[in-house]
C-alpha cells in the first residue's frame, strides 16, 4: 500500500538515508525517508521558494507549514540563527527527520511540533510554506484559515503553489477570505503568493 506524505503515521518502512542538498548557500547532508514529502531531493516548488522569497529578518518567530524532512525550516534557521523557527507537520516521521536534521546542522532554535501542539498565543513574523495542495481544497483551506490569522502585525506569508495545481484559485480564495494576497513572483510554472498580516 502506498503512503501519502500527509499520513500521520506512514506505513512504509522507515528506511533512512543521507543525501546532500543545497541549503542557505551551502551543500549540507540531511536524512530523508520514504513516507515523507519529496524524500529524494528538494522538490521544485520548495526550491523556487527558497531561491526567490525575500530573505527572512535576522530574528523573530517563523513558521514552516508542512515541514516534511525540513528544507524550509532548516533554511530559515540557517539564515536567521537568532530567530525561533516552528516546523509543523501532521506526519510524525517528517517531524522526527526535521528534528534530527536540525540537530545535525546545529539549528537548536527549531521547534518541531504537530499542529495541535503549537501554543495558541504564538504569532509569526514570517510564514514560508509549500502547502500540501493534494490534500484537497477543504483541508487546504482549513490549513490556511488556521495559520494565516496568526501572522504578527507587519508579518508576511510566502506560499509556493504550482500554477497547474490551482495557485490562482487559491489566491482568489485568500482574497475572498479577507487576506491581502498578491502574486510575488512566477518561476518555472510556480507562483509565490505573498499574504500580508491583517491590519
Amino acid at each position: 500500500m502506498s503512503d501519502h506524505y500527509f499520513s500521520a503515521q506512514p506505513a512504509s518502512p522507515d528506511e533512512r538515508r543521507t543525501i546532500n542538498v543545497p541549503l542557505a548557500g551551502r551543500t549540507r547532508a540531511v536524512q530523508v525517508a520514504p513516507g515523507v514529502f519529496s524524500a529524494e531531493r528538494i522538490d521544485q516548488g520548495t526550491s523556487v521558494l527558497l531561491q526567490h522569497a525575500p530573505l527572512p529578518p535576522s530574528d523573530g518567530t517563523f513558521l514552516d507549514i508542512g515541514c516534511g524532512w525540513g528544507p524550509i525550516a532548516l533554511s530559515l534557521a540557517l539564515h536567521s540563527p537568532d530567530a525561533a523557527v516552528w516546523a509543523v507537520d501532521v506526519n510524525e516521521r517528517a517531524r522526527d527527520l526535521t528534528h534530527m536534521n536540525a540537530i545535525s546542522l546545529g539549528c537548536n532554535h527549531i521547534h518541531v511540533a504537530a499542529p495541535d501542539d503549537v501554543p495558541g498565543d504564538v504569532r509569526f513574523d514570517v510564514i514560508w510554506s509549500n502547502p500540501p495542495i493534494r490534500v484537497g481544497k477543504d483541508v487546504l483551506h482549513d490549513l490556511m484559515s488556521t495559520w494565516l490569522p496568526r501572522l504578527a502585525r507587519g508579518g508576511s506569508a510566502y506560499l509556493v503553489v504550482q500554477r497547474n495545481l490551482g495557485s490562482d484559485s487559491l489566491q482568489r480564495w485568500l482574497v475572498d477570505q479577507g487576506h491581502a494576497t498578491e502574486r510575488f513572483t512566477s518561476v518555472r510554472g510556480f507562483r509565490i503568493l505573498r499574504v500580508a498580516a491583517a491590519a
